[in-house]
């Protein structure tokens, strides 16, 4: 037995637990020190309308620290906007990062953290995949808060980030020193609003970084207790969150499952299908991440079905998900649909973004040339051709 388990965030998790945001930063003996943030939000309402950033702002104040606010940040976050938010916390004079969020916002937080503290203003510079410069950042990121709205990155519990690039239309992850947030608060009670949709993209997000988990060549015990655990919450719970957007003990499940599926990801790893769903996102950026990764998921774990390498591990899978006299690798894909379903999301395409059958040969190398390492930890290697039929498979 053999893994390596070094998650360093302090994480505050439960309903109510924003409202300890203060006993956190600038006080004496806090994780977190500095006398000015930079708070990032994204570009829509929800966070101003649903009164997250007042009450982190009054969370701020009660901490003796000053802010700025740097509201930018789209669903999929790029890389200009990364640079320029690095660029405002450098004018700022910023100590650390608060970000309030989902996953784009936090991702963008770790991308201006870095951008903030070291001395090359092309983000792209300290990309080791695809286009990339691949030089290792000399200086690590500013601090970071994470605060998540949302259940399914996973990104307030590991130190990567996705951004795209939209002259190379790469997207593609983004690692350096000090990117692993210092501090994260998942609190279920900010997840409540969150459209159903989107509840439902962000929660198959969570519970596919878990199931690639389990079924990667790279899985260990660790990531394997791991993942199982956030496979029964996610399945568990996903449907009724959003059927019952109150049922606050459900969000908790679902939270508890996304913030698991983060941990398995810096214990263990995810495999091909999040590179192959990256392609699709950063050509059409209206496609959330979680729905594109939907769209493509039944004819993705099929294709390692049909291969019969791991049998068992699938198997074991659909008991997770509810299954308990399941007995056969196609099983999982029963559960797979029938979540689906419960959910709503079961009759999403690939058209409806805009996206065409004839953009789908060059998006397997897209995927391949962004996020390589993650076709190495499938359970077999497949050949472009098969993971082209996925594409094509999955196509409506």
């Amino acid at each position: 037995m053999s893994f390596n388990f070094a998650v360093t965030t302090n994480a505050r998790f439960g309903a109510g637990k924003f409202n300890e945001l203060h006993t956190m930063i600038g006080v004496p003996g806090a994780p977190i020190q500095g006398k000015k943030a930079l708070i990032v939000i994204s570009n829509g309402r929800s966070t101003r309308a649903n009164g997250y950033l007042d009450r982190l702002e009054d969370e701020l104040r009660q901490a003796g620290v000053e802010y700025v606010v740097f509201d930018k940040v789209s669903s999929n976050p790029t890389k200009p906007v990364a640079e320029e938010g690095g660029k405002f916390a450098k004018e700022q004079s910023c100590d650390f990062i608060v970000a309030l969020g989902g996953g784009s916002v936090i991702d963008a937080a770790k991308a201006i953290g870095l951008m903030a503290t070291n001395p090359s203003s092309n983000l792209w510079d300290y990309v080791m995949f695809g286009t990339g410069g691949k030089q290792q950042p000399p200086m690590p990121s500013l601090p970071i808060v994470a605060i998540t709205t949302t259940a399914g990155t996973g990104s307030e519990t590991d130190g990567g980030a996705v951004i795209t690039n939209p002259e190379t239309q790469e997207k593609t992850g983004i690692f350096g020193p000090g990117t692993m947030p210092v501090v994260a608060i998942i609190d279920p009670e900010l997840m409540m609003s969150v459209p159903a949709k989107f509840k439902a993209y962000q929660g198959f997000d969570a519970l596919f970084h878990s199931t690639e988990g389990f079924i990667s060549n790279k899985r260990n015990e660790m990531s394997r207790m791991i993942a199982s655990e956030a496979i029964r919450s996610v399945s568990g719970n996903l449907a009724r969150a959003i059927a019952e957007p109150d049922n606050i003990e459900a969000m908790t499940r679902v939270a508890f499952g996304s913030y698991l599926s983060g941990i398995q990801m810096c214990v263990g790893s995810c495999v091909s299908a999040h590179p192959l769903e990256h392609a699709l996102s950063a050509r059409h950026e209206k496609l959330p991440h979680g729905a594109g990764l939907i769209m493509i998921s039944r004819a993705f774990y099929q294709a390692f079905i049909d291969k019969h390498v791991m049998d068992e591990r699938f198997i074991e899978l659909a008991q997770l998900m509810g299954m308990e006299d399941a007995d056969k690798p196609e099983d999982f894909i029963t559960a797979l649909v029938r979540m689906q379903k419960d959910c709503g999301v079961d009759d999403l395409k690939m058209s409806d973004y805009g996206i065409l059958p004839e953009e789908l040969p060059g998006m397997v190398q897209n995927a391949k040339d962004t996020l390589g390492t993650n076709f190495l930890n499938d359970p077999v290697a497949l050949t472009d051709e098969e993971y082209l039929q996925i594409y094509q498979k999955s196509y409506r």
